[in-house]
């Protein structure tokens, strides 16, 4: 399954926040991403539809085992190349924003390569 980077986005998001807080409700995604609550009830319909998201019954969203997958290695991407951006000099908030918008385009090969490389040479 291709999804587009703004899916990514919200399953990182939805993760990160997991990560944080037992419960993760829709406008605490609206929240975090400064974007509007339709906009995000209209992305979180979308991954419920790809099956990467479900809302329990107390309206709370839970990643599916293969969102959970998915949002776990776009978030090791992000924080892979921002350390590694750092490491070469890159103040954090740029290095932040740039991985940001790697994370989502960089192929797997090339992932796998920065990550052997921060992980023997210094991580």
């Amino acid at each position: 399954m291709a999804l587009q980077e703004s899916g990514e986005m919200y399953l990182e998001t939805i993760y990160i926040l997991s990560q944080k807080s037992t419960g993760v409700r829709s406008v605490d995604v609206s929240e975090h991403m400064g974007y509007s609550k339709p906009s995000v009830t209209r992305a979180i319909g979308l991954l419920k539809d790809e099956g990467l998201v479900r809302k329990d019954d107390d309206g709370f969203l839970k990643l599916t085992e293969a969102g959970k997958i998915l949002a776990k290695r776009i978030y090791e991407r992000h924080t892979v190349l921002s350390t590694m951006l750092m490491q070469l000099g890159v103040d954090e908030a740029t290095a932040t924003e740039d991985a940001c918008r790697i994370e989502h385009y960089i192929s797997d090969t090339t992932f796998d390569a920065i990550k052997a490389h921060m992980q023997k040479y210094g991580s």
